[in-house]
Formats: C-alpha cells, sequence, structure tokens
C-alpha cells in the first residue's frame, strides 16, 4: 500500500508518494510522533504526524485510538464544521494509529535539515527522468 505524504512548511506544502516498501515503516505510528524523513528522501529532517484520511476519506482523529473507523458525536474540530452554536452531528472517524487503509498522512516539519526541501525533492524528480 503506497500513501501520500503531505509536509506542511508554514504556507508551503509538499507533496510525496511513499512507495510500498518505505511505507510499512509508517504503520503502527500514530498521531504526534515524530519520524526520520530520510525514508521518502529528505535527509537530516524529521517529520511529526499530525493526522491524515483513509481511503474513504474519513479523517484521523488524535482522540480515538487505535487504527479502527467508529462513529462519533462531534461538537466541532476534525471531522465536523458546525453551522450554529451548538450544533452536533454523529460522523464517522478514523483512529489515531496509521494502519493499511490509511491512503493520506499529513505532517509538519520536527527538525530541518541542512538543504530545503523543494531542492531534496526537485533533485529526486531529475533523477527520475
Amino acid at each position: 500500500m503506497a500513501f501520500k505524504l503531505v509536509i506542511s512548511e508554514g504556507e508551503n506544502s509538499h507533496q510525496v508518494e511513499v512507495e510500498a516498501a518505505e511505507s510499512k515503516k509508517l504503520i503502527g505510528l500514530k498521531i504526534g510522533d515524530e519520524f526520520d524523513a530520510s525514508l521518502v528522501g529528505l535527509t537530516g529532517y524529521k517529520l511529526k504526524l499530525t493526522g491524515g484520511s483513509d481511503k474513504n476519506g474519513f479523517p484521523m482523529k488524535k482522540d480515538v485510538d487505535g487504527p479502527r473507523r467508529m462513529k462519533s458525536l462531534l461538537s466541532g474540530g476534525i471531522g465536523f464544521k458546525p453551522k450554529r452554536d451548538g450544533q452536533r452531528r454523529r460522523k464517522t472517524v478514523r483512529g489515531n494509529t496509521v494502519s493499511d487503509d490509511i491512503v493520506q498522512i499529513n505532517t509538519t516539519i520536527a527538525e530541518k535539515g541542512s538543504k530545503t526541501i523543494a531542492e531534496l525533492l526537485n533533485k529526486e524528480e531529475q533523477s527520475e527522468d
């Protein structure tokens, strides 16, 4: 299973495809965990997992343990944006653990490397040609 890894860097964001072999190393990580970004070609960087979504588009939620999917009563935040005060709705959300069902993983930069992300990603794209 391949993931789309979205790396947020302030206003900018970068999207990287993670191949099946490297994606096995990400399975089991929880929201808030940090991991070495060298497995996606970003040497010197550490990324912090901030969320993601599964194959059906359900978002990962930090306070739901495990990789399961469940219906939760939400009054705002991830998964539901209320239109008026006091509005609540039962919505399906995914747990905080990365599993095979996840297709997109959202991250932020925890530790910067010596080169910029754009430089590292551009070198990767040029080597593929």
